[in-house]
């Protein structure tokens, strides 16, 4: 490990949650880790103390550190928080309410009563989308009525009065041609300079208008803020002395570059998710177990993603929504929910008993934190039955009060619902274990995998604890711990790779293309080939170490959506019934059945880019000398379990543990960053990088 650091530059991974930000630092002298709570008001802000304590703690100087990747919230929040930019959006003449009709689709079926978000919390108010004339045709791309420059300036002058400082340009069928959105791109800024500008055959050059207007409205309408706080966050790094190269993780498990991303930050919507999943596809290689179920339990969220066979998934942009607004740009297949240690229990107005999905985040959080908040949550619930320390949270320098916990968990459920404290904590596991239970289901029983070919694996500083509640519900095979389970997220974003995506319309029938068409076809992939190479070469890549793919999007002539095939390098007559054949495969291995004799239509050239970067290493822990695990035995509490028993627990210090050493429950993990709980019937196995995997005894 020390070798590989000293030959480059230490490296820091940032990831930042509702609660806390987690650090990982690799360098000449080892794996560090660090928890520092996030400051909601300018995430910046605990970024860079988080960044200059945990090289205080390496003894490095930051100068020293080669590179920061960081994964963020920060557009997501605004998302879900409704508080992106104003925009104004200009639109061909006579698709204005493109974003309020959407697709006719009903959120809920069988409902009288259900919220459209698209038009209750429009991305565009509807005053603000202005039409102006101008018209490309199909299928050629030609221009059919030129665009009405005028009307363009003319709907700038009311964007200036308006204050608007964002704005949308899309246009119909500019994905055959961009000529129109370039030129009103132009005139907007000569306009109006400083605004922000999305075009749509820019973020999403494909078929479908109103996806295509949603991707362009959603990037211009979480664009300005968070292009803001990256130059801010690489500002202030400057400020305290850190030279580090920025790389921010995107939705699609990739890193890019800070410009990238605040242009398009419709590519970083899950960023802070993302890490966790690359970081948990990283340690189920660790431990030799390819069918893992990642659960990221933070203090805010669960995020829950599905790993077979080691492959992390990637959704269809036809499923990839968020807030309810559809956006074309790729992401890793995830659910989220929220449910994390700071969801908020509470009884609702029907008496009924409810854990989150509001959370009392870091501030004033948990009751226990003694911040003013007076509701009890998941944390208190845990801190009441006695699985986590009071005094041993983030290694004792977090402080909890076990009093404040009983009292919140008592007035507010324990009380109206006439039961005890600690039946009351109980529940509070059990709803939330339940939710996200629901949700493991979700993401993996409703889409044909069977949980009991996987293992879970729980991480976040609030995983562990609910670890084996979790595989119990859903039958699955084991628990699987990492290494640093509150910093996994983080170690993941130093386990990713760079990469960049662009996409090109390409509506040809493919199985009866003629030499014409694959020379088309070919033209506009050696384009796209050339963007990605672009990308990579501001990157600093060598031309030896970039890999560029191409994937073809195809369809049944007449079906609806596309599904992804096979694309070489070159495109012949002779090969392109390879392309047709492995959309024929990708068809039966989703839906189950396929056409071999029907046309076959491509419709989306796409190019991945992308570079390896170097993986950081978990060392190998000692291996057992056949003591007795009682070396790392701390001390014994009376701990509840979800089976109503309350017994004597040993704490057991993890980093004392050995490779090999076995612990019988009832017991309970203790590092750092996170707690594992062992339940009574259950066996903690070490395995060789420090990992655990927990079973039933006799399993």
């Amino acid at each position: 490990m020390a070798t590989e650091a000293t030959r480059h530059g230490a490296r820091i991974g940032v990831d930042v949650g509702g609660t806390n930000t987690d650090l990982v630092l690799e360098c000449a002298s080892g794996i560090y880790y660090h928890k520092v709570p996030t400051t909601l008001k300018n995430q910046s802000i605990g970024v860079v103390d988080g960044v200059l304590a945990i090289c205080a703690q390496a003894s490095l100087d930051p100068a020293e550190v080669e590179t920061i990747v960081h994964g963020t919230t920060t557009a997501t929040n605004i998302t879900i928080e409704h508080n992106g930019s104003d925009c104004g959006m200009l639109t061909t003449e006579g698709f204005r309410d493109i974003l309020h009709i959407g697709r006719h689709k009903r959120p809920t079926n069988f409902s009288l009563h259900f919220d459209v978000p698209w038009q209750s919390q429009p991305l565009v108010r509807r005053r603000n989308r202005i039409a102006v004339r101008e018209r490309i045709a199909a299928p050629g791309g030609e221009v059919a009525v030129p665009l009405d420059e005028a009307a363009v300036r003319a709907a700038c002058a009311l964007f200036r009065k308006r204050e608007l400082n964002s704005v949308v340009i899309g246009f119909m069928f500019s994905f055959l041609n961009d000529t129109h959105e370039q030129r009103a791109k132009e005139i907007v800024l000569e306009e109006m300079p400083e605004a922000y500008v999305t075009l749509s055959s820019e973020v999403a050059k494909v078929i479908r208008e109103y996806e295509r207007f949603s991707t362009a409205a959603m990037n211009s309408y979480v664009g300005p803020k968070t292009a803001f706080y990256l130059r801010d966050l690489e500002a202030r790094l400057r400020g305290a002395g850190i030279r580090s190269k920025l790389r921010i993780m995107q939705s699609n498990g990739g890193i890019s570059t800070v410009d990238a991303c605040a242009r398009r930050p419709i590519h970083i919507l899950m960023s802070g998710p993302a890490g966790g999943v690359i970081g948990g596809a990283a340690e189920a290689v660790m431990a030799g177990t390819p069918n893992i179920i990642t659960v990221d339990i933070g203090g805010t969220s669960a995020d829950i993603s599905t790993i077979p066979g080691g492959a992390v998934k990637v959704m269809n942009a036809r499923d990839t929504f968020v807030s309810g607004h559809p956006v074309l740009a790729p992401m890793i297949d995830l659910v989220t929910i929220g449910a994390g240690g700071g969801s908020v229990a509470f009884i609702d107005e029907a008496g009924g008993f409810q854990v989150g999905p509001r959370s009392a985040g870091s501030e004033p959080g948990p009751a226990c934190y003694g911040r003013g908040g007076v509701e009890p949550t998941v944390t208190d619930a845990q801190i009441v039955l006695g699985r986590l320390d009071p005094d041993m949270a983030l290694g004792g320098s977090l402080q909890l009060d076990a009093e404040l916990s009983r009292i919140a968990v008592d007035e507010m459920i324990a009380k109206p619902l006439g039961i005890s404290v600690t039946e009351a904590a109980l529940g509070i596991i059990r709803i939330i274990n339940n939710n996200m239970a629901l949700a493991i289901r979700s993401n993996s029983v409703a889409r044909g995998v069977d949980p009991r070919d996987f293992s879970i694996m729980p991480f976040g500083g609030a995983g562990p604890l609910h670890g084996v509640a979790l595989a119990e519900a859903v039958h699955a095979r084991d628990v699987i711990v990492p290494v640093a389970p509150g910093i996994t997220a983080a170690v993941g974003l130093l386990k990713s790779d760079l990469r960049y995506e662009h996409t090109d319309a390409v509506i040809r029938e493919l199985t009866r293309a003629d030499a014409g068409a694959v020379a088309q076809i070919n033209a506009q992939a050696a384009a796209l080939r050339d963007k990605v190479q672009a990308e990579l070469d501001a990157d600093g890549i060598d031309r030896a170490a970039q890999k560029i793919e191409l994937v073809a999007e195809c369809r049944y002539a007449g079906q609806g959506f596309e599904l992804r095939a096979e694309m070489p390098e070159l495109l012949t007559l002779e090969n392109k019934a390879g392309v047709v054949a492995s959309f024929h495969e990708r068809h039966h291995l989703d839906y189950g059945y396929s056409y071999p004799e029907a046309e076959v239509e491509l419709i989306t050239l796409r190019a991945i880019g992308s570079a390896e970067a170097r993986r950081m290493e978990a060392a190998r822990i000692q291996t057992t000398d056949g003591s007795s695990p009682d070396r790392a035995l701390m001390f014994s509490r009376r701990t509840t379990f979800d089976d109503g028993r309350t017994l004597q627990t040993p704490r057991y210090d993890r980093r004392r543990l050995f490779a090999g050493d076995r612990i019988e429950g009832p017991a309970i993990l203790v590092q750092h960053d996170s707690t594992t709980l062992v339940p009574p019937g259950y066996l903690a196995e070490v395995l060789e990088h420090g990992n655990t995997r927990i079973r039933a005894i006799g399993a």
